[in-house]
């Protein structure tokens, strides 16, 4: 087996944990995908000045066939040449967590950023961050192992170097974070949850050292006019997730559509998407590319109402078209941008009619963008999140929050897969996610135990006495309060042996050998309990309001089968031994 680098033994030298270790490896994983995105922000920038020209749309035959050309290029890269860059980066990079150990393959990051960079640079429908997210993955992949850091940090790896790309990308690392918590990790992990951080940080101020501090939307200021308003907000939350599950069926429609075509028209897909898109980009030049231009510009009321929602309806269809043909880039920007502009509109139509109740448009388009993004993605707290993030007010939080939540619920009626689930179905994966842990409640103790009163002793009463007071009670077993003030626990049978043979008069601490048994309560995780148990085959429960007062007994029997596993044995009680019992008989 190879050696460590020298540097890397220096660092144990100086005595740094691998915990340690790892935390300083995602600080430099940070540094090297922000300077990885910094590039590829430029490079696409460069692609549409030189094919769309300045400002997008003024060159009418580029802007025509443009698209179509880099789709071509693009689809070509992905389908022969960078194969493992094919596909949502959201679920490959899911799959390196859960599949591969850690491992995405150099090959799918330079794919990604030459690809994505043709792609939305000609004007596709698309948007940088998923990318972004990918090569983030692949890049801290290849570090983790020119490091040869271990096994179980190799399987995080992936995650980590996700949010340094999607925080450099989308400049919110609080919204890089959270959302590969809830889409790529699919589980709260506070394992990870450091160096997710760090690594987001790093790679946030690196990009924002290169293209500047300022923020993805110039966000204007703006209140809440009316408490009635809220009204107004409910409304596009149920538009939102109405055309959010609208959005993702007709993505997925679209691709088995064209999984069922031979396999040149695939090749092909790609360069009549891009002709589509550019003969639309005629009459709609702001549907062209990410669009965060557009979306800016909806933020300080320069689009008129009919338009917004123009431009949100335009910008669906070539979404449709661009994703579904296999042009490679991401998700993120067109939901931003179809959010944006159907929420602005909706706001602006309200306004017409409810002038002295409503405020400006720039805040329905704020709350549009996080409600589409919640419906399509079922990313809740990250859509909340991401609007505070990007707005940087308070004033925006409850009526994010109130259309967030419907167009989340709604969207989950109609469509019960999330969006990355259905493509990772699609091909042939079943990954696990945030939404699944919501839907499936943990057991817990409570759903094991048997509730039982537990009589009360002292360990120097008499066995005889606790024996009665059992009997009396109808309880198998009894609780024993140690001189130490710990609990153990005593069995009926065990007790009526100990007086048939002699020591009913005894105490019940010399009769027996008692062993203290931990702490476990109603509501505790019955995965937790069930590492408690170690020598015990029954545990007492207690009451958390009253932690000296037991409210029955978890049998290990119990927990096996509750979830629905043959012990295989029957469970005996194993605390006092026979042979000490006897021992201290003579």
């Amino acid at each position: 087996m190879s050696q460590p680098p020298a540097w890397l033994e220096n660092l144990r030298w100086r005595g740094l944990s691998e915990t340690q270790r790892f935390l300083l490896l995602a600080i430099f994983i940070g540094i090297f995908v922000g300077l990885l995105i910094v590039c590829f922000h430029i490079t696409i920038d460069y692609v549409s000045w030189v094919t769309l020209g300045l400002p997008v749309g003024s060159n009418r035959l580029a802007t025509a066939f443009a698209p179509m050309i880099g789709a071509a290029l693009s689809g070509f890269l992905v389908l022969t040449v960078f194969r493992a860059a094919r596909g949502s980066g959201v679920n490959h990079t899911k799959s390196a967590l859960y599949v591969s150990n850690g491992y995405v393959p150099p090959s799918a990051v330079v794919g990604k950023f030459l690809a994505c960079s043709l792609a939305i640079g000609t004007g596709n429908s698309l948007g940088p961050e998923d990318p972004a997210l990918h090569m983030g993955a692949g890049t801290a992949s290849l570090l983790g192992r020119l490091l040869r850091i271990g096994r179980e940090n190799m399987r995080s790896v992936a995650s980590v170097g996700a949010a340094a790309g999607l925080a450099a990308a989308f400049n919110t690392p609080i919204t890089a974070v959270l959302f590969v918590i809830e889409e790529v990790i699919g589980a709260w992990n506070t394992a990870v949850m450091g160096s997710t951080v760090l690594s987001a940080v790093s790679a946030v101020v690196v990009a924002r050292w290169f293209l500047g501090n300022e923020p993805l939307f110039r966000v204007p200021e703006f209140e809440l006019t009316h408490p009635s308003e809220l009204l107004i907000y409910a409304g596009i939350g149920l538009v939102g997730g109405i055309l959010a599950s609208v959005f993702v069926r007709g993505i997925v429609r679209f691709r088995r559509w064209l999984d069922a075509k031979p396999r040149w028209f695939r090749y092909a897909a790609p360069a009549l998407g891009g002709l589509l898109t550019g003969c639309i980009g005629l009459l709609y030049a702001p549907v062209l590319g990410a669009g965060y231009g557009a979306v800016d510009s909806a933020l300080h009321d320069q689009f008129p109402w009919e338009m917004l929602l123009t431009l949100g309806i335009v910008k669906i269809l070539v979404t449709w078209i661009c994703f579904s043909a296999g042009t490679p880039g991401g998700m993120f920007a067109p939901t931003l941008f179809i959010g944006a502009m159907i929420g602005g509109g909706l706001g602006g139509l309200a306004h017409l009619y409810w002038p002295l109740e409503t405020s400006s448009t720039n805040a329905y388009v704020l709350v549009g963008m996080g409600t589409f993004f919640a419906g399509v993605f079922r990313a809740p707290m990250t859509s909340i999140f991401m609007v505070f993030e990007v707005s940087a007010t308070y004033v925006i939080i409850v009526p994010v929050m109130i259309a967030n939540t419907i167009a989340y619920l709604v969207s989950r009626q109609f469509q019960p897969v999330p969006f990355f689930g259905l493509l990772a179905r699609m091909e042939g994966l079943e990954l696990p996610s945030l939404e699944e842990q919501r839907e499936a409640r943990p057991l817990r103790v409570e759903d094991a135990m048997r509730a039982q009163v537990l009589p009360k002793f002292s360990d120097r009463a008499p066995v005889s006495a606790a024996l009665a007071a059992l009997n009396s009670n109808g309880s198998p077993f009894g609780l024993i309060v140690r001189n130490d003030g710990k609990f153990s626990l005593v069995e009926e049978e065990k007790l009526r042996f100990a007086t048939e043979v002699g020591n009913g008069a005894k105490e019940i601490s010399i009769a027996f050998s008692l062993q203290p048994v931990p702490r476990i309560y109603p509501d505790m995780l019955l995965e937790a309990a069930l590492k408690q148990f170690g020598p015990h085959q029954v545990l007492p429960v207690f009451n958390r309001a009253d932690s000296d007062q037991a409210l029955g007994t978890l049998h290990i029997d119990d927990v096996f089968h509750t979830y629905g596993v043959s012990p295989g044995r029957k469970a005996s009680w194993a605390e006092p031994e026979p042979a000490k019992l006897e021992e201290k008989a003579e």
